[in-house]
């Protein structure tokens, strides 16, 4: 392994594959390294049981940029994501809510609980549909790299130049960048029931309550993806969310990218403040002209790099960057499907996401737990059964279920290594909270699979747990991301640069953090 490489890219996550993609496709000499057999990072499809293909980690697509799909063309690699219909919220009535793309049908559910608010549901849809396509304009760039008059200037040009923006809006957005969801949605809705899974778009992935202040961005964070062209659409990646990933890594290959597994990074080898080279774990290195990490910050700088080479504002800002993993996952195999109380039988009320969110208050009270350093006793649960639409993750007859687990917290009060005493409880936890709206769904599973924050840590690399690689929040955001002077995906080191989702614009399978970083590349002239 001592060929001269234009970049080594560490790690295969779906950034790591984007900017392997884009640097390969304008003719420079890529190789990727992964540590795991299988592609992907979190986005990543396992066959964990036989005949059952899950999205083990990242679950559901939407927030993948279009450009990157039209630039790598990535539908002849095999990127093809089914759209959902509805958003399914069981309730301890007779009917539950569903929220449907015909807004006609969406009017009539959610009128049972509030005329008010099934008159207003078109209008804040709208809104938030404006509100995303101005903010995706705004992630769409490479963030202000520092925090100098001059940054402040073109953080400022930044918000002016996005076309069509009108004053208005640009309130909403300051609003939103400020508020706890809870406090942004009260305007437009009297019911409970209806704020709720809206709220909750708000905290995933966030250790913050529904009614902390800045959840409500996390909230626009959800509403920036689109498929096709429909804006805030979610839908499920035919094949897993692992095809997402392989269709990128079949573009990078298609331009000349060499892709390695099994293949870990123990250190960046630094000479002068210089990066060099890699180092693996089994002894051999690489050498390459430029290093790209699609690891988190923490896990690029403080780890493969090391604080000595580091200088002591990096040290201090690195460890002030939150990451505080809130979240856990539980999928299941299923011989039949869930069969809710208040909308018995299969319906297509099932294809789409089931939120377990009855009301504001019982998000908030999940929440009161976690802060004690307990996981939920009723968590938010948000789950999806993906082989109703896609037939090819599930034997015939049989079914995968995805479950989103909020709160999970990394630090829990005996310390994060108690979730190796606590995984069976908190997946017990889950399926009584799910059996409280399914009764009988226990007789359905085959197999159960419980990722806590220490086993996302473990397995993907996902620094306590986290996600998006750090917090969305409004001081780790845009220049902040991951800390000021660090914002324009280089590092102190030279050569060195970073990919991952903890660099701009942040978290979700979205790819644009490996797109702006290879384009920085680009312009760099290497």
């Amino acid at each position: 392994m001592s060929v001269q490489w234009d970049v080594v890219v560490i790690g295969g996550g779906h950034n790591g594959l984007v900017c392997a993609a884009y640097l390969a496709r304008a003719g420079r000499k890529v190789l990727v390294l992964e540590r795991r057999s299988v592609l992907g990072g979190a986005a990543v499809s396992e066959e964990v049981f036989p005949g059952f293909t899950f999205s083990v980690a990242s679950y559901v697509i939407s927030l993948f940029r279009p450009r990157i799909i039209r630039e790598l063309e990535l539908a002849k690699h095999g990127y093809h994501v089914i759209p959902m219909d509805c958003a399914f919220q069981p309730l301890h009535d007779d009917h539950g809510l569903a929220r449907w793309g015909d807004p006609n049908r969406t009017r009539l559910e959610i009128s049972r609980y509030s005329h008010h608010d099934a008159e207003n549901y078109p209008k804040f849809k709208h809104t938030m549909t404006r509100l995303g396509r101005i903010a995706a304009q705004v992630i769409d760039r490479p963030a202000p790299t520092g925090f100098r008059p001059q940054d402040l200037h073109t953080l400022i040009d930044l918000f002016r130049t996005v076309r069509g923006v009108e004053k208005h809006e640009l309130q909403q957005l300051i609003r939103l960048l400020t508020l706890s969801a809870v406090d942004f949605l009260d305007p437009w809705f009297e019911s409970e029931i209806l704020k709720a899974p809206l709220a909750a778009s708000g905290i995933i992935g966030t250790f913050q309550g529904v009614r902390s202040p800045g959840t409500a961005y996390v909230l626009l964070h959800h509403y920036m993806g689109e498929i096709d062209g429909a804006f805030r659409s979610w839908g499920f990646a035919r094949g897993g969310t692992g095809s997402v990933s392989t269709a990128c890594a079949r573009a990078a290959e298609a331009h000349g990218a060499v892709i390695r597994t099994n293949c870990e990074v123990d250190k960046v080898l630094v000479s002068n403040n210089r990066a060099t080279g890699i180092v693996l774990t089994n002894g051999d290195s690489v050498t390459a002209r430029r290093i790209v990490s699609n690891l988190d910050p923490r896990r690029t700088l403080m780890e493969l790099v090391g604080e000595p080479h580091l200088p002591e504002t990096v040290v201090d800002s690195l460890g002030r960057f939150k990451y505080r993993g809130s979240s856990g996952k539980v999928n299941l195999a299923l011989d039949g499907l869930p069969d809710f109380a208040c909308r018995p039988g299969v319906g297509d009320h099932l294809y789409g996401d089931i939120a377990i969110a009855p009301d504001v208050d019982y998000l908030e009270r999940a929440f009161d737990e976690a802060k004690y350093g307990s996981f939920s006793s009723r968590p938010f649960i948000n789950a999806v059964i993906p082989s109703l639409t896609d037939p090819t993750v599930a034997p015939p007859g049989k079914h995968v279920m995805s479950c989103f687990v909020q709160y999970a917290p990394y630090e829990l009060a005996e310390g994060p290594e108690a979730w190796e005493s606590q995984r069976e409880a908190f997946g017990n936890t889950v399926l009584d909270t799910l059996e409280e709206f399914a009764p009988g769904l226990r007789n359905h599973i085959e197999h159960m699979q419980v990722l806590t924050p220490l086993d996302l840590e473990r397995d993907f690399g996902l620094t306590e747990g986290n996600i998006f690689h750090g917090e969305l929040s409004l001081n780790q955001l845009l220049f902040q991301r991951p800390a000021w002077g660090l914002a324009g995906y280089r590092t102190p080191i030279r050569n060195l640069w970073m990919c991952g989702s903890g660099t701009h614009p942040g978290g979700g399978v979205m790819g644009a953090s490996g797109e702006l970083a290879a384009k920085a590349l680009l312009r760099k002239k290497i």
